[in-house]
Parts: C-alpha cells; sequence; structure tokens
C-alpha cells in the first residue's frame, strides 16, 4: 500500500464508488443482442438454448443497471464499454447455464449403481470410427493388412516373421500406411 504525500487530498472511503453510475437505456443492452449471441456460441451453449440464455442476460443486465452496478471508465468508449461488461456477464450467464443438470444431461436415478453395466453409446465416437474404418478400407490391401496386424498385441517383429520381411522394412511400410491412413481421414472435412 502506497503512502498518501503530504498536502494531498485524502483518498475516498472504501465504501464510496470511484467511478459514478451509469443507466443506459435498455434499448443499447437489445442492441447488442448479436455481440451477446456470438459469446454464447462461443462459449458453447447449444442452438436451442442461446436465445433463452439470451433473455437471462438481458435481464442480468438490466437488473444490474437498475441497482447501479454498472460503472464504466468516463474516459473509455461507451459502447465498448457496455459490450465488455455485457460480454462479462454473458460468459458468466453461459457457464451457469451450462452446468446445470439439465443441459449436462443428467438423468436422476434411485441407485446409481444399477447402470454401471449399461454401455454408454457416444454418436460421435462410432461416426468418426466408422469413417477412419471407411478410409481403412480403402488403403491398398498389404497397407490395411500391415495396419490391423500392428494394432494386434504382435510386435513389429513378429509381425515381419509372419510377412517373412525385415523389421526395419516392415517398420518402414508401417509408418507409410500409418500416415497414408492419416492423410485419408484428414482430407475428409468432419
Amino acid at each position: 500500500m502506497s503512502r498518501r504525500k503530504r498536502g494531498a487530498p485524502p483518498a475516498p472511503a472504501r465504501s464510496t464508488p470511484r467511478r459514478p453510475a451509469v443507466s443506459p437505456p435498455i434499448g443499447a443492452l437489445v442492441a447488442e443482442r448479436r455481440l451477446i449471441a456470438a459469446v454464447l456460441a462461443a462459449c458453447g451453449v447449444h442452438a436451442r438454448d442461446r436465445e433463452d440464455v439470451l433473455q437471462d442476460v438481458l435481464m442480468a443486465a438490466w437488473r444490474a443497471v437498475q441497482e447501479g452496478r454498472y460503472r464504466p471508465d468516463p474516459r473509455a468508449d461507451p459502447r465498448r464499454a457496455l459490450q465488455g461488461w455485457l460480454r462479462g456477464i454473458t460468459w458468466r450467464q453461459a457457464g451457469h447455464h451450462l452446468g446445470r443438470a439439465r443441459v449436462r444431461r443428467e438423468v436422476p436415478v434411485d441407485d446409481p449403481r444399477a447402470l454401471v453395466g449399461e454401455g454408454c453409446v457416444d454418436l460421435e465416437g462410432r461416426l468418426l470410427a466408422r469413417a477412419a474404418l471407411r478410409a481403412l478400407v480403402a488403403l491398398p490391401a498389404q497397407d490395411g493388412e500391415l495396419l490391423l496386424a500392428a494394432a494386434g498385441p504382435q510386435t513389429i517383429t513378429a509381425c515381419a516373421r509372419a510377412h517373412r520381411l525385415n523389421p526395419a522394412t516392415t517398420a518402414r511400410r508401417l509408418h507409410a500406411a500409418r500416415k497414408a491412413l492419416a492423410d485419408r481421414i484428414a482430407r475428409r472435412s468432419w
């Protein structure tokens, strides 16, 4: 904490605000709907919920304005100050929304251990696996066989013996096959 110089006015009490409260009209808040929607999308709020969360953001902002909690820097551009303040509110409201159980798709059950035996179906993972298998099938037959053999519990040396190849040659071919598969998967823009 710095000391006050002689003759300087005393520092204001901590309970007094340093900046005056500003009360922008509700129209100024509503005019920033596109910004709020973009921040919600960036935070990961699903499209079906964005309009509801946007309303929550506007209500929270308006409540804060009514309570005198909007105190922008008087030297800053008013619109930029308002946008920055709304970004903060939007970020917090998105966090509250994403933390709700219904958004996380939690289902209350009497005995959670009863569900342990059931497998969890990840649809996106299934689609990615199918696409990877299609890319694997599209490779030349010897590359596909080599990749499948290497995916098993065998070592590269055992795989080389099975194909009657030098282990270094097998490693080189395996590297080339993995690169070809990665290129095919990358070409498919998900």
